[in-house]
């Protein structure tokens, strides 16, 4: 190594072949003003090449010799350190290059010219006295790795003896970004070699940290070693970098339903309850009947309500029970599953809440998904508590119970809550996991003379056209009060 030289801050060299068979005249190019001009001999048969290349104008080259990730790289000649002439042999192989098959390689001195050459060469280069970096590489598919050695061009031939270079370390684990520690194994096939590394990207000498043992790599670093041997000249500097990143946050799954505060009370499986009442709305047109039972199949609970409906000119049958007794709660969440059989036709299903406050009127959270308007509608009283007049209102979001899957449950999740004066907010309404707000506010009170607190869940269906028929089944009806 060449402690404290500067790297070359300027290049001027030729290139020139010459011909190793017998009577071939070549002739090197010449250089003029900084520029250059190169001959090259033209000939057939010739039984080999040498090729030259000059470098000139280079001051001494940087302290810290480094080198990309080398495993599988041998340089036979220079040695790390060596002192040579000009020109001098750069011998080089490697059987893989970062486990891959090698392809090519190439060398280049200082900032200068790559020249290609094959998996295994050996070449002559002529550089200026002074002390130079070669660098030489292998290139595989989608691949590279680099060795550096340093070289100090005699004026005059040296008469020491190269020694051999030590076989430049190499790592267990390559260059790459992990998400946790890794532990790195640093070898030398060089036999009885010591090996220095660093962490901190710096070039490592035989005063740098002595290898004992694998390297826990927790943090991104640059790892840089050496191999250091008795009779053998320094191994060129192995480098392999690592990113030590934090695996990304787990993202929070998207909800599938409205929030309910653990405080909440729930009437679970209403369904189950006993005492539905059964009747025709007058509200709609024509005539209805209808009849319920609990059955196995289709079920999730194990036993679901099955509405069966016969209906003439769009008349509409409403099933309503009793769940509970409360004046205060403000906020309700409907929730149900609900099949819709094969054959049935359906104009609007209708799900509604009802709550008697503490002065006596109710408050009516009526919704429906409607055929006629293929929307979510919602109810408001358009008249007065003692005169009311109620009204269906067409919201944004889109339904058509006739657009619903047949033979396949859909859960259902409406969210509604009210103030003291009975005004009531339809919030959003949720059809198999997925959300439409609503986001409307509407006055909903009604003087009906209900008992005071009753909590009365309505499931409607309505027909569609002069006559036909419908089957229903409902299944872990729970409402969600607090």
């Amino acid at each position: 190594m060449f402690s404290g030289a500067k790297k070359c801050a300027h290049v001027r060299g030729s290139v020139f072949l010459a011909a190793s068979k017998a009577g071939i005249d070549t002739r090197a190019g010449a250089k003029t003003g900084g520029s250059v001009q190169q001959s090259t001999a033209n000939f057939l048969g010739v039984a080999g090449l040498l090729i030259v290349v000059a470098i000139s104008g280079c001051s001494a080259p940087s302290s810290s010799i480094t080198s990309k990730l080398s495993a599988g790289i041998t340089i036979a000649a220079p040695f790390n350190g060596a002192s040579v002439t000009s020109p001098f042999t750069v011998s080089a192989s490697a059987a893989t290059c970062g486990s891959q098959p090698v392809v090519s390689m190439s060398y280049a001195v200082d900032a200068g010219q790559w020249v290609s050459e094959p998996a295994s060469f050996s070449a002559q280069v002529a550089a200026t006295a002074g002390p130079h970096v070669l660098h030489v590489k292998c290139l595989g598919q989608n691949v590279s790795s680099e060795a550096e050695v340093s070289v100090n061009v005699a004026t005059t031939p040296t008469t020491t003896a190269a020694s051999p270079q030590a076989a430049t370390p190499s790592f267990s684990v390559q260059s790459g970004t992990f998400t946790t520690a890794q532990s790195v194994s640093i070898s030398s096939a060089t036999s009885g070699a010591a090996i220095y590394y660093t962490t901190d990207g710096s070039t490592p000498t035989a005063s740098s940290h002595l290898y004992a043992g694998p390297v826990a790599v927790a943090s991104s670093m640059t790892l840089k070693a050496i191999a250091v041997a008795q009779g053998y000249g320094n191994s060129a500097v192995a480098q392999a970098s690592y990113d030590i990143s934090a695996p990304a946050p787990t993202p929070a799954p998207a909800p599938t339903g409205p929030s309910i505060p653990s405080y909440a009370r729930s009437q679970t499986e209403i369904q189950l309850l006993p005492n539905w009442r059964i009747k025709h709305d007058p509200g709609t047109s024509g005539t209805s009947v209808g009849s319920m039972i609990l059955v196995s199949d289709p079920s999730l609970s194990g036993q679901a309500a099955k509405f069966y409906t016969t209906y003439t000119n769009s008349g509409g049958e409403l099933y309503s029970v009793t769940y509970g007794n409360d004046t205060d709660s403000k906020n309700f969440v409907y929730d149900a599953e609900v099949w819709i059989s094969s054959g049935s036709v359906v104009s609007n299903l209708e799900m509604d809440n009802n709550q008697v406050m503490r002065n006596g009127d109710t408050v009516i959270y009526a919704f429906q998904c409607s055929g006629y308007s293929n929307t979510w509608e919602f109810t408001t009283n358009a008249g007065t508590p003692t005169q009311p007049q109620a009204k269906w209102i067409k919201s944004a979001a889109p339904c058509n119970p006739a657009k619903w899957t047949r033979d396949t449950w859909h859960h259902i999740q409406i969210v509604t809550s009210r103030d003291d004066s009975g005004n009531v907010t339809y919030h959003s309404v949720w059809f198999d996991g997925v959300e439409s707000p609503i986001n409307q506010t509407v006055n909903s009170d009604f003087s009906l003379g209900w008992a005071l607190g009753a909590l009365v869940a309505n499931f409607q269906v309505d027909g569609l056209g002069t006559s036909g028929s419908s089957t229903l089944y409902l299944d872990h009806f729970t409402i969600d009060r607090w």
